[in-house]
């Protein structure tokens, strides 16, 4: 869990001494850059307005989009949300992990009005990375933590992505490369269906399997009521061009499976997890040239839904 690093002083070692640290900057008010299995987050105290305010005025992020917040177990979500026999099933299966889960909100939920962006839904998910359970310990109490990058830009799967995004103005823990790469898969729970609102590190099959029957697909322009939802999203300063079976002048190639004359590529042998966990890392070595990035075509099955969400997102016209 401990990683060693001081090159920048505002990059804490995720030691106790750095956990304990990190808290108590939490409890204060501030933000810290958290590690998850997903992607780095931005924390804050999920009670603390001031300080839930400051995540969207950091990221640049709009108010309409909810925020996810994080717990330890089951027994503390059961505090923010209501649980019914499908959330339960998939708590058991899934958490901790990449999982997040859209439920109706408990009426004396101890959250800012923010973090639900005015529904009266939450998003809440366990977090699996050990350190960013060690901090919900050393808090006491959960933490909201979308991630730690400017709205709709790359995500980070670093420390050193979260100090390029913010710099000195929000501390980070170093808990090293974060081994899934993409965000969690969020699930809607609030209609008689279950909705898959955003594929991510769980695929749908694996919900399916635990649910035991089908989950439907969030339409083309649905409601934002979960992060992720925005058409443009997770993009980096080149234009990306996708299912490129070719290389144009002046393109970096992204490759998957052994594409010839790939410049990077997310899998030389085709592992989608070992692609998903490439994805954001590969989009930011990239994109520190100047030029177009075009991306070999990726299956849709399995991880590949969610990696080609992304990439779809990234590609898509810049909104604001």
């Amino acid at each position: 869990m401990t990683v060693e690093r001081d090159e920048m002083p505002y990059i804490w070692k995720a030691n106790k001494k750095g956990i304990d640290r990190g808290a108590a900057h939490l409890a204060a008010g501030g933000l810290l850059g958290v590690p998850t299995e997903t992607v780095y987050g931005l924390a804050a105290d999920a009670n603390n307005a001031k300080a839930v305010a400051s995540i969207f005025e950091t990221k640049g992020r709009p108010r309409f989009n909810p925020l996810i917040l994080h717990v330890l177990h089951a027994e503390q979500a059961a505090g923010f949300v209501k649980l019914d026999h499908c959330a339960r099933k998939l708590i058991t299966a899934h958490w901790p992990g990449p999982l997040t889960l859209v439920l109706p909100r408990q009426d004396d939920a101890s959250v800012a009005d923010l973090v639900t962006a005015g529904l009266p839904t939450l998003a809440i998910r366990a977090p699996a990375h050990p350190v960013a359970r060690a901090l919900l310990e050393a808090l006491g109490k959960p933490y909201v933590a979308p991630s730690a990058n400017r709205s709709g830009r790359v995500s980070p799967t670093t420390a050193a992505h979260v100090a390029g995004e913010f710099g000195e103005a929000v501390p980070v823990l170093d808990g090293g490369p974060c081994a899934g790469g993409v965000e969690s898969t969020i699930i809607s729970l609030t209609d008689s269906r279950p909705t898959l609102l955003r594929p991510g590190g769980i695929t749908k099959a694996e919900v399916e399997a635990v649910l035991g029957h089908p989950v439907a697909l969030a339409g083309e322009g649905a409601a934002i009521a979960a992060p992720g939802m925005m058409k443009s999203h997770y993009a980096p300063n080149a234009a990306l061009r996708l299912n490129a079976t070719n290389v144009e002048a002046g393109e970096r190639l992204l490759g998957f499976g052994g594409t010839p004359g790939a410049t990077l590529d997310l899998s030389p042998t085709g592992d989608l997890r070992e692609a998903a966990a490439n994805l954001f890392a590969y989009l930011r070595r990239l994109d520190e040239t100047p030029g177009p990035i075009a991306v070999a075509p990726i299956p849709q099955g399995g991880l590949g839904l969610a990696i080609n969400d992304r990439l779809a997102r990234a590609a898509a016209p810049r909104e604001g």
